[in-house]
């Protein structure tokens, strides 16, 4: 088994965005562990090599690639007719888009919802700055305190997988409640994975509450920044 896999927990469905780079969401579901088990079925493998090169598309910003491979993984999962699979795979893809403040209703998502379980209908409502009290149960532990309104940076600094901390701080962004400390955590997670997408995006968001502050010096030091990323693509 690949280290991705092996981080995922088979035994529970509520393990959404539980592993590095996501993908573990659904391949917990498709691939129940290794050793003495009948041969993977090609779909499953399938996808879980699509939903993979996804997700390094995504946050590296190859749009060309990203589509493809998604495409790719929908169709795989798309043949079991499991409306829980599919709903893990477009809840991957809109997790990336929280953690990247590419905002915008999980239409993908939207259209399976009547047939998901209740932790992927949580986990959807967490992405989109909806949760309760009640709903952090169903979801995955290193989301919790964020659902449950602890949105301080402590509680981001705490989750250990790179892209869910991106995610959580995305929700805070979306709920009005990202401090300019869990502004800065953003973007050290990002740049200390070399995510060029998702860095911009909060570089971007330093960049304007700077100006808004007059921070001149400030904001043309998030510029040069940016202008460093972008060169290198």
């Amino acid at each position: 088994m690949t280290k991705l896999t092996r981080t995922a927990s088979a035994r529970d469905g509520r393990a959404v965005l539980m592993a590095p780079a996501l993908v573990a969401v659904v391949m917990a579901l498709l691939i129940a562990g290794c050793g003495n088990k009948p041969q993977v079925p090609d779909w499953q493998m399938n996808a879980h090599g699509a939903l993979e090169r996804y997700v390094e598309a995504y946050l590296v910003g190859d749009s060309r690639v990203e589509d493809a491979e998604f495409l790719r993984a929908r169709e795989a999962l798309s043949r079991t007719g499991d409306a829980a699979l599919v709903a893990r795979a477009e809840l991957t893809r809109c997790a990336l888009r929280v953690a990247s403040l590419a905002l915008a209703p999980c239409v993908g998502f939207d259209a399976l919802r009547p047939d998901a379980p209740p932790a992927e209908r949580a986990y959807a409502d967490y992405l989109a700055a909806r949760s309760t009290p009640a709903d952090a149960a169903l979801l995955p532990p290193q989301h919790r305190a964020v659902a449950a309104g602890q949105g301080d940076a402590a509680a981001v600094r705490a989750i250990a997988d790179p892209v869910a901390r991106l995610v959580a701080a995305g929700v805070l962004m979306q709920s009005g409640r990202a401090s300019p400390e869990v502004l800065q955590l953003a973007v050290e997670t990002a740049s200390a994975q070399g995510w060029r997408r998702p860095l911009l995006a909060w570089l971007g968001v330093q960049l304007r509450r700077a100006e808004q502050a007059g921070a001149t010096e400030e904001a043309a030091r998030i510029r040069r920044r940016q202008a460093l990323v972008l060169g290198g693509s």
